[in-house]
């Protein structure tokens, strides 16, 4: 066979392909006179061995050392770990990244599973991972999420696609090699804070460069937090929020942290919707795209300083806060009690009527009304989208 037939029968690419020849020896075809290449029905054969062993969520590293201790054991990996019989047909063959995540969107919004997982195997076998992580999994869960804002995706389906999402992250992370590097990172999200994918897409990466990463997952109680660092011992802790309210407990939670002597870093949707509050948080902002995240994190490790906040909330704001504070079940009562003779479903307004009075609570303890715009409009323009 040609490298045109290869590709056609396998979906690697031949790019992916010349750099697996060259990088890990697998395949191994044999050269025309004229210097091209001539593959064998084995070599096609061993190429979809090792998509499998991908789409089980091994890397291509993992699966080629697989293949050789397989091999130093007397052992044929194509017999001891034979393919299905059946042999989908490629689903990526020459597209482009934007097009792969389309893909995988449509599977997701299909609920069907088997496809999802297929494509993402497959992505992962031909692109980077961070390139899969960021244009895939993350766009892909923020098109998603802005389809359900607009009515156009079903809570069930956006919850389809982050479970699937999360789930490959989460065996990829399983897989990854002990540290290489000196500096231990803790990972947590912020208290209340229950999204963690980016988090998780964080944690993969940085493991990825040789890092020691440990993960507390979501809403970590502050009150917990020394114990975790007296057992972890880390040397830079990262805190992530993605909601106003969980912003305000970060910047407590981040202070107590620091105030044990280790460093902070922070990020999440809700730095970059309001950059002002990048100056109200003891710590190092890890910047607007994962990436950023990970080069940033690696130029503080394995020593990083201790960051104090530039500005800081003001008595009124403290008075008013701890007014408001004493007032709010009463605020909520009447807020409720004003929205019973409307057509809005009772839950939907006993979330709104949550979510304001947390969200005014939080701009008060971080010293700015302002801050209250944007959540406005947004809960807005949810109404509006859902016909509410």
């Amino acid at each position: 066979y040609n490298l045109k037939a290869v590709v056609q029968e396998t979906g690697v690419k031949p790019d992916t392909l010349r750099a697996w020849e060259r990088r890990y020896g697998l395949p191994e075809p044999d050269r025309t006179p004229g210097g091209h290449r001539l593959y064998s029905q084995r070599d096609i054969d061993t190429l979809r061995w090792l998509l499998a062993r991908q789409q089980e969520g091994l890397s291509i590293s993992r699966a080629v050392e697989l293949w050789r201790t397989l091999e130093a054991e007397g052992q044929d990996p194509l017999v001891v770990m034979a393919l299905e019989p059946s042999r989908p047909e490629p689903v990526i063959v020459g597209q482009e990244i934007d097009q792969v995540r389309r893909q995988w969107m449509d599977a997701c919004l299909a609920f069907d599973e088997q496809k999802a997982e297929a494509i993402l195997g497959q992505a992962f076998a031909l692109f980077p991972t961070e390139v899969v992580c960021v244009e895939i999994l993350q766009r892909g869960i923020h098109d998603l999420g802005e389809g359900w804002y607009k009515g156009q995706v079903t809570v069930q389906q956006e919850h389809f696609a982050s479970a699937l999402a999360m789930r490959r992250l989460e065996a990829l992370i399983a897989i990854m090699p002990p540290a290489t590097r000196s500096g231990r990172v803790l990972v947590a999200a912020a208290p209340e804070e229950v999204h963690i994918f980016s988090q998780t897409m964080l944690h993969l990466l940085l493991r990825r460069r040789g890092w020691d990463v440990r993960s507390l997952g979501g809403n970590v109680p502050a009150e917990r937090m020394e114990e975790s660092l007296t057992h972890v011992q880390p040397d830079l802790v990262i805190l992530t929020a993605q909601q106003l309210f969980t912003a305000a407990s970060l910047t407590s939670l981040a202070a107590r942290v620091q105030e044990m002597g280790v460093a902070v870093a922070y990020g999440g949707r809700i730095f970059t919707i309001h950059p002002e509050l990048r100056a109200r948080i003891p710590g190092h902002y890890l910047g607007d795209a994962l990436l950023d995240a990970v080069n940033q994190v690696e130029h503080l490790l394995p020593n990083p300083p201790l960051a104090t906040p530039s500005t800081t909330p003001d008595d009124a704001h403290r008075a008013a806060l701890a007014h408001f504070r004493e007032r709010m079940p009463a605020i909520y009562a009447a807020l409720t009690t004003s929205m019973q003779d409307t057509p809005v479903p009772s839950t939907h307004m006993t979330v709104a009527a949550t979510h304001m009075l947390r969200d005014v609570a939080a701009a008060l303890e971080l010293g700015d009304l302002g801050l209250l715009a944007p959540e406005i409009e947004w809960i807005e323009g949810l109404l509006v989208h859902h016909h509410i």
